[in-house]
């Protein structure tokens, strides 16, 4: 098969979940015999033309002089490129930003598949007219795409009752990571399970006031590392909020091993996503064998069942770090082993790519 795989900033990964997504299932799909092409923009730092045997293509991006609204010139170039290939699937990352360049596909060109990532319209950080716009292209990408990916069975069931759309429900993978290496973090002047650990993107949906609010409000002496870009408004925000307690902006890491590591050696690892499907972030903390406490919302709720705490606000958060020490092994023990065997059993990337690849097949099979 050929395949092409656009909606992202391209790989290697030097920014987020689907990025990742892509690294992942485009070089294992190579190594199943496929020929795969991944867009990137044009001023991705990687600048050789394959990366372990997948075809990268530079697409223009004006993303920095216009911001965010680039991603629509950029998506609506990607795919004007790939329809003059000859490529078998398209593979489309998302849809907010990608649905209005749709109006390109005819009756001949080669099948589109879009993953429909979280609820993008719930994000908080949009206002009324822009959660309109959303929900428009939404329901633009669900009638255009010639089939649906979820990532979340709350997800599917969403696009089963808003539009009688069915979809394929394929997660994120994850493998289960076996080795650690504490002495990375003396590079964060840390010790082992003594300081607390979120990795998300500043956003407003992902909670991260709530969580560093409790957090403060524990009086709670150990340090608090978030990772993630710290320049945006927000993310300045966050940082001038909390100058003066105990909380660590680190920035963007992309170092998996470092990641891994902080992950597995951290007290408690908090998830506050609450408008995606299967987050990747997630996925990984809970194959570095991380305790996790999660917001408590039907998409952490399907990966995560009974192996975690739950939290809905600031006082929940308190109590968790206050009332849950790293003393108390069997809850901690139990649930990281049921997490573990979950990545093994329902999320590896092996599993994962082969959906994929069966996917494929199917969809290649019925036009």
């Amino acid at each position: 098969m050929k395949i092409a795989i656009l909606g992202t900033r391209g790989i290697p990964n030097n920014y987020g979940g689907f990025e990742q997504f892509a690294e992942y299932l485009s070089v294992e799909l190579v190594k199943l015999g496929h020929s795969v092409t991944v867009y990137n923009v044009h001023f991705h730092e990687y600048n050789q033309p394959d990366f372990k045997g997948v075809v990268i293509k530079k697409i223009y991006s004006p993303e920095k002089q216009i911001g965010a609204a680039a991603n629509f010139i950029y998506d609506y170039l990607c795919l004007k490129d790939a329809l003059k290939q000859d490529f078998d699937i398209i593979y489309e990352a998302g849809y907010h930003s990608n649905a209005p360049s749709y109006y390109l596909l005819k009756k001949d060109s080669p099948i589109v598949i879009t993953n429909m990532d979280g609820i993008e319209w719930k994000r908080s950080k949009w206002n009324y007219f822009t959660r309109q716009l959303i929900k428009r292209l939404e329901k633009l990408a669900v009638r255009k795409s010639d089939y649906l990916v979820s990532d979340n069975l709350a997800i599917q069931q969403y696009y089963k009752v808003e539009f009688n759309a069915d979809s394929f429900c394929i997660a994120y993978g994850a493998d289960v990571v076996d080795q650690f290496n504490e002495n990375i973090l003396s590079d964060y002047n840390i010790t082992a399970h003594q300081y607390f650990l979120l990795i998300a993107r500043l956003e407003p949906e992902n909670n991260i006031e709530m969580i560093l609010d409790g957090y403060v409000l524990s009086k709670d002496a150990r340090p608090f590392l978030v990772i993630g870009n710290v320049e945006t408004k927000y993310g300045k925000f966050l940082q001038q909020k909390y100058k003066a307690k105990d909380v660590h902006f680190l920035g963007g890491i992309y170092n998996k091993e470092v990641l891994d590591n902080l992950r597995h050696y951290s007290a408690l690892y908090f998830h506050g996503h609450s408008v995606g499907g299967t987050n990747p972030s997630l996925l990984e903390a809970m194959a570095s064998q991380s305790f996790i406490v999660a917001h408590n919302n039907p998409f952490n709720k399907t990966v995560l069942e009974q192996s975690t705490l739950y939290f809905n606000d600031s006082n929940e958060i308190s109590t968790i770090i206050n009332e849950f020490p790293e003393t108390n092994r069997d809850k901690r023990l139990l649930s990281i082993c049921d997490n573990v065997a979950k990545i093994r059993n329902e999320y590896s990337w092996k599993s994962i790519v082969l959906r994929y690849e069966n996917v494929f097949n199917e969809v290649l099979k019925s036009k």
